[in-house]
């Protein structure tokens, strides 16, 4: 397919996804209510839903979706492995121990901004202690020990959650299961922006680097001999994916399959290039992860499902239909 093709297209879609994102919900609004909430007028309760509900949760569900999907094709450009997405350094289970000792002791009522907070240190907790490993044995970051490093941190903090929920009350693991399965329901003016803080700049380094990841996915001693700086590359495309994951994941919990199956897609469709990749990967997330999280809203309407649960349940089959795919073209 075109890229130019493709682009418009999810540039509609995500288009559509934001206003149906906003139009519908478990309480009901026209089309008229929503537009004339955003010339300015309508009554005071479409005004609440819309402004303060509905649009700071559909724009931070573009800017987690499309975060995870660019860190999951920069992963996986990185590390030449098409399972890798955004959480193979242990970021989910760093972020899921901050959060689950907020809920535990009790701080979540200090402030709506306590758990996000600590949610975002566990990542970067994760971060470090994986490149710490990383890079112990010398100046190179060998991709083999970074991939051992992070299945042993995500070991590590799967441990602390299971202790601390194991003395925690019904109501703290009731709590923290639902957080750690991914939810928009927090979502406010003030998420939005510090998200945007972190993904927007983050992305367009990404974006800079598109020409460095062609090279390195075909291999490091290519990218070497054509000119690429490897180590700095590396270090710095890892940490800024990293980073963008880490932001997603302290406002909206673990969101799996977002990271793995849309970069395979969007693949799929226009090559491996990541000067296209990136970013179409980025209106393909932020309208994947809009869409489920209007599927997590009504369909077991006024409940809410976690939103992890959707992108699992679309994620695993189309998953398994690029594999089946994959092989049967090889």
């Amino acid at each position: 397919m075109n890229r130019w093709s493709l682009a418009i297209g999810l540039t509609v879609v995500l288009a559509v996804s934001l206003v149906v994102g906003v139009r519908f919900g478990s309480v009901p609004l026209s089309t008229n209510d929503v537009f004339a909430v955003l010339r300015g007028g309508g009554d005071p309760t479409a005004r609440d839903i819309v402004l303060r509900l509905r649009m700071p949760r559909v724009l931070l569900g573009v800017l987690v979706g499309g975060g995870l999907a660019m860190a999951g094709a920069t992963f996986q450009a990185l590390l030449r492995n098409p399972l890798a997405e955004p959480y193979i350094l242990g970021i989910s289970g760093g972020a899921s121990v901050g959060a689950v000792l907020v809920l535990a002791f009790g701080w979540a009522a200090s402030g709506s901004w306590v758990l996000p907070l600590a949610a975002f240190a566990g990542a970067i907790l994760a971060i470090a202690m994986v490149f710490g490993v990383a890079t112990a044995t010398g100046r190179a970051m060998d991709v083999r020990v970074l991939l051992l490093a992070g299945v042993v941190v995500a070991a590590f903090f799967s441990a602390c959650i299971t202790l601390i929920l194991s003395l925690s009350t019904a109501r703290t693991v009731q709590s923290a299961v639902l957080w750690i399965m991914g939810s928009l329901a927090a979502a406010d003016w003030g998420a939005v922006t510090l998200t945007a803080a972190y993904t927007v700049p983050a992305a367009l380094l990404l974006i800079a680097f598109a020409r460095p990841l062609n090279l390195m996915a075909i291999g490091e001693e290519t990218a070497a001999y054509l000119g690429t700086d490897v180590e700095r590359v590396k270090r710095a495309a890892l940490l800024v994916a990293a980073l963008i994951t880490a932001s997603g994941v302290a406002v909206a919990g673990v969101i799996g399959f977002v990271g793995l199956v849309v970069p395979h897609a969007v693949r799929l469709l226009i090559g491996p290039d990541h000067r296209a990749l990136l970013p179409l990967s980025f209106l393909a997330g932020g309208a994947f992860l809009t869409l489920a999280d209007l599927v997590a809203r009504l369909a077991l309407a006024p409940t809410e499902i976690p939103i992890g649960v959707i992108t699992a349940f679309v994620g695993v089959p189309f998953f398994l239909a690029l594999l089946r795919r994959s092989l049967t073209s090889a």
